[in-house]
């Protein structure tokens, strides 16, 4: 296959057509950012206490003491003084009566704080005390639907093209997070929740998929650097002001169906990638997609687009574990991802208003991106990729330095989240770089569903944090220094043209390292 850059340099880098591609792309990658962590909001636990009916009969000072009770540990909310024994009593309520009582089960369910919500998953099903296991078990759920939902959509994305596998996620998104709003139970509400989670990163993979290989120069690394994170971005900020104003879980899930809905109309609008239909040896389609964008751009096209000597190649899910290029490439770089979900999710263990934290730790992600775009311009990829790891590294080790000052923690979990979401920007650059357009979506897929598998884990670092409230960041920091040292083997790719094929793809750099060996 000849080199596909050269062969379409005649559109430009910044025209017409590929301004429309950018800001479209960028619009479909709402849906996954509006979806993509909503299970803060929808699976929240607020303060709650064992419910006091009022035909207990029991005097103001009594139910007071109950609640006391219930607030000083996490554990004592699940149990009260035994209704009965306390009937029986003076109302005058001796304190060294207290530690002699009797406890009892919360009997007649719980009462839940609506300082920040009015219903979530947790409330209306109860998944507190003896079900408490159940939350982190949905939001294992929903990433494990993620962690599907990458490896099924890469294959076909590679095999029937990247836009039904975009539009098809979006869909998915749609359809079933209007569902999960119906559901009765708990049960039916994490099948749904799983079928959600299967369109949530792979819509995302396909935008960067289709934006990498549409655009070219330049506008890709515009694109891939800045403007769909930042899309991605606003739409995770857009979520959490919904999320205060609709404070039903149901309601803000029927409301999170409506900017895939709002997607309709772009198929229309965006094609399929020429680069993949080029890849699969449907020249004619290309070259008929090229020539409609040399008219937008007002540019004319050469008679002879590209040159066919060369037939397409043919791989498969298989060839990313059999071909030691892609092989090394894949398992590398994704082990950051466990960090970004973890700083998410570790919010809840902030104090304060839970709107305000996750909308900072959000906003955060824009100078994030920013930087990452910015070095993806100047510097080299592995350079610009250890950097931000080890700054957002140090930043939350120093966290356990700072537990007694609000602010100070506040603004180190800001810098951590700064460099792992940098890093995290340099890190989906740098793999499109380094897969080849014939299995590039599989390639990224599959590398994000090795991911899943940390994301998948991440809401547990919260149970993590009842033991020691530190563990959580520790593990974050140790993932991030685990990273940068599987980045040292990778190849760089700063201004180099993106393979087309696995011959062109560059040399993992240990295998270098062991063919020198062997001469020597």
């Amino acid at each position: 296959m000849q080199d596909y850059e050269e062969s379409v340099s005649f559109l430009g880098d910044w025209g017409p057509f590929q301004r429309k591609i950018f800001f479209v792309l960028c619009i479909t990658c709402f849906p996954c950012g509006f979806n993509i962590l909503s299970v803060i909001f929808l699976l929240a636990s607020p303060p709650h206490h064992c419910n006091i009916p009022v035909s207990s009969n029991l005097s103001l000072e009594w139910i007071q003491a109950n609640i006391s009770l219930q607030v000083r540990t996490v554990r004592n909310s699940c149990s009260r003084y035994e209704l009965d024994s306390i009937r029986n009593l003076s109302e005058s309520m001796p304190e060294v009566l207290l530690s002699n009582l009797k406890q009892e089960g919360c009997k007649d369910g719980w009462t839940y704080s609506t300082e920040y919500f009015n219903s979530t998953v947790v409330t209306e099903f109860n998944l507190v005390c003896s079900d408490q296991w159940k939350q982190p078990l949905s939001s294992l759920i929903y990433f494990l639907g993620g962690l599907s939902g990458c490896f099924i959509s890469g294959m076909i994305s590679d095999r029937f093209g990247r836009k039904p596998v975009l539009f098809g996620s979006i869909a998915i998104l749609s359809v079933f997070s209007s569902a999960v709003a119906f559901a009765p139970s708990w049960p039916i509400f994490v099948v749904l929740f799983f079928m959600q989670g299967l369109g949530q990163i792979a819509s995302y993979i396909a935008v960067f998929v289709l934006g990498s290989e549409i655009l070219v120069g330049s506008s890709r690394v515009l694109f891939c650097s800045l403007g769909e994170p930042f899309a991605f971005v606003f739409s995770m900020m857009l979520l959490t002001a919904t999320a205060y104003l609709v404070r039903s879980w149901r309601y803000l899930s029927l409301i999170m169906a409506l900017p895939g809905l709002a997607c309709i109309p772009l198929w229309w609008m965006i094609p399929e990638s020429p680069r993949w239909l080029l890849s699969h040896g449907r020249l004619q389609e290309a070259t008929r997609l090229l020539r409609l964008a040399a008219l937008e751009n007002r540019v004319e096209a050469p008679p002879v687009i590209f040159d066919t000597s060369k037939e397409p190649e043919s791989v498969r899910f298989l060839d990313l574990l059999k071909k030691a290029k892609i092989r090394n490439v894949t398992i590398k770089l994704w082990i950051i991802c466990v960090s970004y979900f973890g700083l998410s999710f570790s919010t809840s263990s902030l104090y304060g208003n839970p709107y305000l934290n996750y909308f900072l730790l959000t906003a955060v992600e824009l100078p994030a991106y920013f930087a990452s775009w910015l070095a993806a311009r100047k510097c080299p990829r592995r350079l610009s990729f250890v950097s931000f790891s080890l700054l957002g590294a140090l930043a939350l080790f120093l966290i356990q330095l700072t537990m007694n000052s609000e602010s100070l923690t506040m603004s180190l979990v800001l810098l951590g989240k700064f460099g792992v979401l940098a890093a995290t920007g340099m890190m989906y650059t740098y793999t499109g770089e380094l897969s080849p357009t014939v299995i590039r979506n599989t390639a990224m897929s599959s590398c994000a569903m090795f991911s899943r598998v940390g994301s998948s884990l991440s809401p547990y670092l919260l149970e993590i944090a009842k033991f020691n409230e530190l563990l959580p960041w520790i593990i974050i920091g140790v993932l991030s220094l685990l990273s940068v040292l599987l980045c040292i083997f990778l190849p760089e790719t700063f201004r180099k043209p993106l393979p087309d094929t696995i011959e062109q793809m560059p040399t993992v750099f240990i295998f270098i390292l062991k063919s020198q060996v062997r001469k020597d």
